[in-house]
């Protein structure tokens, strides 16, 4: 019982986090550049992912400095997630294998 409820604690924690961190993205490069709101949470999506597609980009030094730190922080919290739940699905593969 108590691995449930730490684990349900763990996953409304990460996407929280990930949710928050979207959404405080999204605001900013809203009012930062003047973008619509999906154009914002477009950038904010394709910042965080790495995958930085270049049809927007930031036009001022301080939305710059601001995307800069945010990709630092968006990618390690990202890879963060991942990794934990990555390491989680492959213990509990190894862990079936072990029990047959």
């Amino acid at each position: 019982m108590q691995k449930k409820i730490a684990r349900n604690t763990v996953i409304i924690t990460t996407f929280s986090l990930l949710l928050s961190l979207i959404s405080l993205g999204t605001v900013i490069f809203h009012y930062l550049e003047d973008w619509t709101w999906v154009q914002s949470f477009y950038f904010t999506i394709v910042t965080i992912t790495t995958v930085g597609y270049g049809d927007l980009t930031p036009t001022t030094d301080t939305t710059r400095l601001i995307t800069a730190l945010f990709i630092i922080i968006g990618v390690a919290i990202g890879a963060g997630i991942i990794s934990y739940y990555g390491g989680n699905l492959v213990k509990r593969r190894i862990k079936k294998r072990a029990e047959k």
